[in-house]
Parts: C-alpha cells; sequence; structure tokens
C-alpha cells in the first residue's frame, strides 16, 4: 500500500470513529502542579495565571481573549534537550529547531501502575523493561516509550501530585540503566505521568538525575505530566506531541495526543 492510500485510509478511519483519538493531556490552569525546587538551589516557574483580556465587554465587544503567565515546562509539556547542560550545544536541541519528523511515532505503554501504588518510589529496571518486551514484543528504533503509573489522579491536588517531605520528592520513575538502554535501542524518547521524566529521588542517582541527563545528552526528547495513559494499549498507538515553536525554546506545554485502535 502506498504512502497516500495509507494516509487516506487513516483520515478515513479517524473521521469514521474507528480510531479513538485519546488525549493524553491534563487541564493548563492556576491549579496546574508546578515542580518546586530548593529556593538555594534554583529559581521556581510561577503558577499558571489566565488573564482577561475582553470577553465581548466595552474592551473587546465581538470576541474574548487572554493573556498567560506561563513556564516551558509547566503541566504536560515536552523537553527538548536544550533544556539540560548535557544538550546545550546541540544546534537542534530547541523547540524552534528540532526535526519534526521525530514528533509522531508508535508508542509503547509501560504499565507498572500497581507498583507504583504500592511504593511511590518505585524504580523500573531493565529487567522490568525486557520483561514488558518479552509479553508485548520489542521496543523499536524511532518510538516512543512512556511509563504508566496513573500518576495524572493526583493531578488537581499538587501535595498529592509532587508528594515530598523533608527528604524531597517521591515519585515512581527510571533508573540510569534504564534510559541507557532505551537510548541504545534508538528510541525518540521517554515520557513519565509524574512532574518530570526522573523519579523524585533521582537527584542521587549516577549520574544525578538520569533521564534529563541522559535523554538530552543524546537528543533524546522528554515528555512530562502526561494523562490517561490507562485508556491505551501497550503497543499500537500512535502518539503526537507538538511543542510550541519557541525561538530558542527549551520546552512547551503540549497538547500530546494519541491515535489508538478503537477499544
Amino acid at each position: 500500500m502506498s504512502a497516500s492510500n495509507t494516509l487516506q485510509s487513516l483520515g478515513a478511519m479517524i473521521a469514521s470513529g474507528g480510531i479513538d483519538v485519546v488525549d493524553c493531556t491534563g487541564v493548563l490552569g492556576p491549579d496546574t502542579p508546578i515542580l518546586q525546587l530548593p529556593p538555594d538551589f534554583a529559581k521556581n516557574t510561577p503558577k499558571v495565571e489566565i488573564h482577561k483580556i475582553s470577553e465581548y465587554d466595552e474592551d473587546g465587544p465581538f470576541f474574548a481573549w487572554n493573556w498567560l503567565v506561563l513556564g516551558e515546562h509547566t503541566g504536560t509539556h515536552f523537553d527538548a534537550p536544550h533544556h539540560w547542560i548535557t544538550g546545550r550545544d546541540n544546534p537542534e536541541g530547541y523547540t524552534d529547531t528540532l526535526d519534526v519528523q521525530r514528533l509522531i511515532a508508535p508508542v509503547n505503554v509501560l504499565d507498572f501502575s500497581k507498583e507504583s501504588a504500592a511504593d511511590a518510589d518505585f524504580l523500573l529496571t531493565i529487567d522490568h523493561v525486557k520483561a514488558w518486551e518479552a509479553e508485548h514484543g520489542e521496543i523499536n528504533v524511532g518510538e516512543w516509550v512512556v511509563m504508566r503509573s496513573d500518576w495524572d489522579q493526583y493531578g488537581e491536588d499538587e501535595d498529592k501530585f509532587l508528594n515530598a517531605d523533608e527528604n524531597g520528592p517521591h515519585t515512581p520513575g527510571p533508573t540510569a540503566e534504564v534510559i541507557q538502554y532505551l537510548i541504545d535501542k534508538g528510541i525518540v524518547g521517554w515520557g513519565s505521568q509524574c512532574i518530570g521524566t526522573d523519579a523524585g529521588l533521582a537527584g542521587g542517582m549516577e549520574p544525578p538525575f538520569p533521564a534529563h541527563n541522559l535523554l538530552h545528552a543524546n537528543n533524546r526528547f522528554g515528555l512530562a505530566s502526561l494523562a490517561n495513559l490507562d485508556k491505551l494499549p501497550a503497543k499500537g498507538a500512535i502518539l503526537i506531541v507538538a511543542p510550541l515553536k519557541i525561538q530558542k525554546g527549551t520546552g512547551s506545554p503540549i497538547r500530546a495526543l494519541a491515535l489508538a485502535p478503537k477499544g
């Protein structure tokens, strides 16, 4: 089948409802959880602000629109390689210079929601990934890999979403070995349902924050605060993520959408 015929068939399936379009995005607004860094370590992103310009009134009688205060890495968002120091020298590492061909790709959904529910500090290991591949099939070059933890259930409660105490945040995520294993397999990028792509205690790993450190050093992408991964199959869906084309942007809030077989 030619590419033209494939696209025509895909379009017809979407139009007829034979393929589900799954919204993998959390709501972006004043209550969206924001990453909190120690004040002696770094400056924090501000909370989201939505300010009305007009709403069919004296400031604009025929239209409604708003202006926003918004960080690049807020809500469901995309990490470009330039976000991390290891990717700073990549000329394609900004949101306005990256290869958009790579943004739409098959997605592997690794379901470790039960383990994450039992242990907020659950770490995904290579053994976990290899066992998943033995059951569902190989993770291939040019594909997305996302970890389902169902952490999006806390998306409207910042305290539960960040889950931090005097020892730091407690959220599930990958080991450094897993990220390197996936990079070696040629993935496009890695995604999480938590506030960032790393586990909460990743600052104590080697290297620190391995998802950020290793992904961006190797021109791979990160996705954070994804939602509704429970509505996707382990394999067989296509993930579409499109960061805003911000000049020299290090990332962007996104509307992450997945095309999935009709369930």
